[in-house]
C-alpha cells in the first residue's frame, strides 16, 4: 500500500465513488450497476446505499423502486462549501473595512447546530483587545450573535434544536426556556440587528447584524465588539449600528440576496 493510500477508510471510498457516478448523463442509476462499475459485492453496494439513503445523499427515484438519485444532502453540501469559499473571500475585506471606520474588532460568524462559529476577524489595531480568534464557538441561545443567527427558525425548529429541555444559563441575560428564547430570535428578527452590553461576559459589548443568501435564509453574521460594558453614547452607537449593519447588507448583496419588494 503507498504512502498516500495507508490512511484511506475503504467503506467512506466506496461510498463517495457511489456518489461520483452519478451524472448529468446519467442521474438514475441502480444497486446491479453500481456493484458492476465499482467492483463490488451487491450485498456491500446495498449497505452502502442505505446508509446514503439514510443521510439524504441519495433517493429512491420513485416510491418503492431499486433505482436511486442524488438527493438534497449532496445539493446541500454543494451550496455550503460555495457559501463559506463567498463569505471568507467576499467578507474579509468587508469586515476589514467596518474595523477600520469603528476602530473595532470585526467577525464573520455562522451557525454550527447548538454554536455561534467565529470564521473571519479583522482585529482591531488596538494589541490589548482580543476577545475572540477564528474557530471560537459560543452557545447560539445565550449570545446575541446565536440569537440573530436563528433568527430564520420557528419555535417547532427551536425546539427540534435543543431537545434537552431547559437551556444552559450563563448570566441573567441568558434565556432559560425555547419560548423565552423564541422571543428573543423574533425581537432580532424584526429588527434587523441586535446589541449586547455585557449579555454573556462582562465588559464587552456587541452589535451584529444578519448575512442572508440568495434564498433569503441566513447564513452567517457581522459584529463588532466593543470592549466596553455599555453603549452609552446614543449618537455614536446608533452610527455603529448603522455600519454594522451596512456591512451585513454589503455582504448579502455580494451572496446575491436581493430584498423582495414591499
Amino acid at each position: 500500500m503507498s504512502e498516500d493510500n495507508k490512511y484511506a477508510v475503504p467503506g467512506l471510498e466506496r461510498g463517495l465513488r457511489i456518489l461520483m457516478e452519478f451524472s448529468k448523463q446519467e442521474p438514475v442509476l441502480n444497486g446491479a450497476e453500481l456493484s458492476r462499475r465499482l467492483d463490488v459485492p451487491r450485498s456491500t453496494v446495498f449497505r452502502l446505499l442505505q446508509t446514503l439513503e439514510s443521510l439524504g445523499f441519495i433517493e429512491r427515484a420513485a416510491s418503492g423502486d431499486r433505482n436511486y438519485r442524488l438527493g438534497v444532502s449532496v445539493l446541500r453540501l454543494g451550496f455550503e462549501y460555495l457559501n463559506s469559499l463567498e463569505l471568507t473571500d467576499l467578507g474579509n475585506p468587508i469586515i476589514e473595512r467596518l474595523r477600520d471606520a469603528t476602530g473595532y474588532s470585526s467577525h464573520i460568524i455562522i451557525l454550527d447546530r447548538q454554536d455561534a462559529v467565529f470564521v473571519a476577524k479583522a482585529a482591531s489595531r488596538d494589541p490589548v483587545f482580543s476577545a475572540v480568534s477564528i474557530g471560537t464557538r459560543l452557545p447560539a441561545h445565550a449570545t446575541v450573535i446565536g440569537q440573530v443567527l436563528l433568527g430564520d427558525c420557528d419555535l417547532a425548529a427551536l425546539h427540534k434544536l435543543y431537545p434537552q429541555g431547559p437551556l444552559k444559563r450563563y448570566t441573567d441575560h441568558t434565556p432559560e426556556t425555547i419560548e423565552a428564547l423564541f422571543a428573543r430570535v423574533q425581537e432580532y428578527a424584526a429588527r434587523g440587528y441586535a446589541t449586547s452590553q455585557s449579555f454573556f461576559e462582562y465588559g464587552i459589548s456587541t452589535v451584529v447584524a444578519p448575512v442572508r443568501d440568495h434564498r433569503n435564509k441566513i447564513v452567517a453574521a457581522i459584529s463588532v465588539t466593543v470592549p466596553r460594558p455599555q453603549l452609552e453614547d446614543r449618537a455614536q452607537d446608533n452610527d455603529l449600528v448603522s455600519q454594522v449593519v451596512a456591512a451585513a447588507n454589503e455582504l448579502s448583496y455580494k451572496l446575491n440576496y436581493r430584498q423582495a419588494p414591499a
